[in-house]
């Protein structure tokens, strides 16, 4: 099996077109998380067209296919598949017009700000070339598609639907991401990655009154207020310098009119961390900051605290990253670098926790790198290029496209065909 890389990838000129196409199929019809019915159905028939055995409805949505050649090592690799609600403002000919209606009844745009398009269809890519250079590799490929990552929810979902007794044990997980680098940019990092991310809504109790009449009021506008200022210390205070981590309220509700004092305020806040000793300290911290505030103001009752969600850290295995690393070095050459720590977060890491295998998640680039490199010059970045999530987020389709599905191939035949590993640059 010497040459495995470069013989996989022989395909990747016969099949680009069909998966650019795929991919702005998907980019045109995004759809939210838990009902990504159009892209399940697409994934799994694509997957069945190649000779996957594949499973659909896992977790609600979840689709897994399951090819095998041979004895060998279990490679899972995972992608997800759910949309954001973001009206879309990129100006692209495949632009998503989709709207949705919520749970409420209210109409939402609805958009793949975040890239998870990208994610399938290399996975799907991915999929492809393998069945077609079965001489190429011994061993089985697990493609996972996941739903509702953005909700924190879909690993979970399809973790508790019984996803680890429908496949094999896998020897090592592993999935990317789409960021704003330049295109043709990869990254891995051993040890933390992303961070453990914590949504809280909190209910500050007052006593209504007319705005008038203040003396008659224990007014929760005020608390609220206080707590936002005060909130801000437990990073810049309470944490060393050398501390990563991120506090924000994004969400402040309360009152209907200019001249009426409301008996109640609602903060929701977002917080990032790496190091679970800090995550606890940091929520512990909100609790007294908002409990004390409360008391000082006279509040009639306790505050409310309620979880909204929680993605626990991604912390990328040693070993299993520096055999991406070399893969990736052989692949790709000086392209091939060391990531940033990122404050984004992710629930990938509950599926390989689940089976107990090692697990590594790295980023591809998708910013034209001519746009890229303006900016950088400039020193506009952070003004000029799109980052995930934002409306005019959209990945340049190549060679993002040709970047992650030859990550996939070279980072799953690091142990689908482990002699293939070596130091010398073969640059496909």
């Amino acid at each position: 099996m010497a040459n495995s890389v470069g013989t996989v990838l022989t395909g990747l000129d016969d099949l680009r077109a069909g998966v650019e196409d795929f991919y702005k199929d998907l980019h045109a019809h995004p759809e939210l998380g838990l009902r990504e019915h159009r892209t399940a159905g697409k994934v799994a028939g694509a997957l069945r067209e190649c000779g996957y055995e594949v499973t659909e409805g896992i977790g609600t949505t979840g689709v897994i296919g399951v090819l095998t050649r041979g004895d060998g090592p279990t490679v899972m690799l995972r992608a997800d598949m759910d949309a954001l609600p973001v009206r879309e403002n990129t100006g692209l000919p495949y632009a998503s017009t989709v709207t949705v209606t919520d749970r409420d009844g209210v109409e939402q745009p609805v958009m793949h700000a975040c890239g998870h398009d990208v994610h399938v269809a290399c996975l799907v890519g991915f999929a492809q070339l393998m069945a077609k250079s079965r001489d190429a590799w011994r061993g089985t490929v697990v493609a996972l598609f996941q739903p509702s990552e953005e909700n924190g929810d879909g690993a979970r979902a399809m973790i508790e639907d019984g996803l680890t007794s429908m496949v094999p044990r896998p020897d090592v997980v592993l999935a990317q991401h789409v960021l704003p680098y330049p295109a043709g940019y990869v990254a891995t990092r051993t040890g933390s990655f992303l961070s453990a991310a914590d949504s809280l809504r909190i209910t500050l109790h007052g006593r209504g009154a007319h705005g008038s009449s203040p003396q008659a009021a224990v007014d929760p506008v005020v608390m609220a207020a206080m707590c936002v200022v005060r909130l801000q210390t437990v990073i810049s205070r309470e944490l060393a310098a050398t501390t990563p981590a991120v506090l924000t309220v994004g969400s402040i509700q309360s009152g209907t009119g200019p001249n009426v004092i409301p008996d109640r305020a609602v903060l929701q806040l977002n917080v990032r961390t790496y190091d679970p000793a800090v995550r606890k300290q940091v929520l512990a911290s909100i609790k007294r900051i908002v409990r004390a505030e409360a008391a000082g103001g006279d509040a009639p009752k306790e505050p409310e605290f309620e979880h909204l969600s929680s993605f626990p850290p991604t912390i990328n295995d040693q070993d299993a990253t520096d055999t991406v690393a070399r893969a990736f070095a052989a692949c790709f050459g000086d392209d091939a670098r060391t990531a940033e720590l990122q404050t984004a977060s992710e629930d990938m890491s509950e599926i390989p926790h689940a089976f107990g295998a090692p697990f590594t998640y790295w980023c591809i680039g998708g910013i034209d790198s001519g746009l890229y490199d303006a900016a950088q010059k400039k020193g506009t970045i952070s003004q000029d290029i799109p980052v995930n999530h934002s409306p005019a987020f959209a990945p340049v389709m190549q060679p993002t496209l040709d970047t992650g599905i030859k990550t996939l191939v070279a980072a799953a035949l690091a142990w689908l065909a482990p002699e293939e590993t070596s130091p010398e640059a073969q640059n496909f």
